[in-house]
């Protein structure tokens, strides 16, 4: 069975609803959620984006997800 994808989406009740394979499919549901402080994860726990806080979603796909790999990025390279 293959293994769940790495980019986690949370309402911003701290509830778990979706894995995506890449962020800004992620950025996508945070735009359909409408939810300010709803957030993108880098697995469960470590938070690459938080709706209105970071940004709206909604402006650029693009820059939510530059955000995101670079924070994904940095939180690989400090393990």
């Amino acid at each position: 069975m293959a293994s769940s994808p790495i980019w986690k989406v949370y309402t911003a009740d701290n509830e778990y609803i979706a894995s995506v394979k890449h962020p800004m499919y992620g950025a996508m549901l945070l735009t359909g959620l409408g939810q300010p402080n709803a957030t993108l994860r880098y697995g469960h726990n470590k938070i690459v984006w938080t709706e209105c806080i970071d940004g709206n979603a909604l402006e650029s796909y693009d820059y939510v997800t530059e955000i995101c790999l670079k924070r994904a990025s940095d939180i690989q390279k400090s393990k």
